[in-house]
């Protein structure tokens, strides 16, 4: 059998027989202990195990490992260094702290990866865009409302020249 590879946050890792046969999740959260993505619901309904697959936003509870080989995976550790920014938070992780948009922490890790990945297609969203982007996450302690202007407040961020 040849060697498969993943590239998760810009470093490669082998995947062996046992991470083929796991989904992503475990790998990323077991293998690798990386701990932004969190198991939720394990159906791929909640979002909280949102990563980026070849920079698109996916549910990684439901991806076999062996399905990402040869891609490249960016978790929320990764963020920050694809905005250029490595040891800093992205600038999104920065806007969710400032407004307050967090109390568990369950969602999380699923609000600001697909919050990013918004602002990476459209970088002067609408209200309705960021609450059409996140309708598919989950957030059990109703801190919408500071979700969604966490996510215009990075835009604005983001958006103005450094």
């Amino acid at each position: 059998m040849t060697e498969a590879f993943v590239q998760v946050n810009q470093v490669r890792h082998a995947l062996t027989e046992t991470t083929r046969r796991a989904n992503l999740l475990q790998v990323l959260r077991n293998d690798l202990q990386l701990n932004g993505p969190k198991y939720g619901c394990g159906l791929g309904e909640c979002g909280s195990c949102t990563v980026w697959v070849d920079g698109v936003a996916a549910r990684a509870c439901v991806i076999p490992a062996h399905g990402v080989a040869g891609r490249s995976i960016t978790t929320l550790e990764g963020l920050p260094a694809l905005h250029g920014q490595a040891g800093q938070l992205h600038p999104v992780q920065q806007a969710f702290v400032d407004a307050q948009a967090a109390q568990c922490g369950y969602c999380l890790n699923g609000m600001v990866m697909m919050a990013a990945a918004l602002l990476a297609r459209n970088p002067n969203p609408s209200e309705a865009d960021v609450r059409r982007e996140l309708s598919g996450n989950l957030c059990r302690c109703g801190t919408h409302l500071e979700i969604i202007q966490a996510v215009l407040l990075a835009a604005e961020r983001m958006g103005k020249p450094t």
